[in-house]
């Protein structure tokens, strides 16, 4: 079985296309063995593409994190997927769906487009002391549970140690969260550290992470209602803007997919 090594700004991904249907392989246990960082190929997650229809571009895409959990949503995933479809069938535009949401996709010459839907935004869901001060994290979803804080300097939190708690606050119980940490870097720009549940890590870049960014910072008049480049730990960063038709309800997230390598699996 042949596989991709791919990342979508960082976040990095097991991708196989085009795979029967019916293949009856226990899935959570092949993300947790392929994901494993010394023993396996290494990623954050495990995704599944499998194209139902050319015309129009349809695509299935399942995600499995790290640690065989199923994500409801994961933009870098979907990102990678548009880009091997765009590599293998030669489409410029699809429909993906994932968790039986239907995502739209866009790939240009250098960059892959999304679009995520927005969900309830809960400002000030929960409180902790982040550096000795009080910090509140307002929540929103984006087709899986985020919660975000606005601080003075990402670089000062300890990301994994304060996203652990919080990611598993009471408050939150019992499905948790992804833990974001965002500040203003000038303009229309934001800088973002994200602690992702399902991978139990900080990881360099969040797809829907970044979109639950924007929608705060922009809750919080940090930024307008337009394009937004987000600063992630990998150096790629994303852009998150409203859609033209649904600017209320679903953002664009777009940015660089880079492919690894490929190989064949044992």
């Amino acid at each position: 079985m042949r596989f991709r090594k791919i990342h979508g700004a960082g976040n990095d991904f097991v991708l196989l296309s085009d795979l029967e249907p019916d293949d009856d392989k226990d899935w959570p246990k092949e993300a947790e063995r392929l994901c494993t960082r010394r023993t396996g190929v290494g990623a954050d997650g495990l995704v599944l593409s499998r194209l139902v229809s050319d015309d129009p571009a349809i695509l299935d895409v399942t995600c499995f994190n790290a640690d065989g959990s199923v994500a409801t949503m994961c933009g870098n995933a979907l990102r990678c997927s548009a880009w091997a479809a765009h590599h293998d069938h030669g489409f410029h535009q699809m429909s993906l769906r994932m968790a039986g949401v239907a995502h739209e996709a866009v790939v240009s010459d250098d960059s892959v487009w999304v679009t995520a839907e927005v969900g309830e935004i809960l400002p000030r869901r929960l409180q902790t002391v982040v550096n000795g001060r009080p910090t509140w994290f307002d929540s929103a979803h984006t087709g899986t549970e985020h919660v975000v804080a606005i601080v003075d300097d990402v670089d000062a939190i300890d990301a994994v140690w304060v996203g652990h708690l919080v990611r598993h606050h009471p408050d939150l119980a019992p499905l948790g969260t992804n833990v974001n940490f965002v500040q203003s870097a000038g303009g229309q720009a934001l800088k973002i550290r994200t602690y992702e549940r399902g991978i139990e890590a900080e990881t360099l870049s969040c797809g829907s992470g970044a979109v639950a960014a924007v929608v705060v910072a922009t809750m919080r008049g940090l930024v307008a209602r337009r394009a937004v480049t987000v600063h992630n730990r990998a150096g790629e960063p994303l852009t998150v803007r409203p859609h033209e038709a649904r600017p209320n309800r679903t953002q664009w997230v777009g940015g660089p997919v880079t492919h690894t390598f490929e190989g064949v699996l044992a």
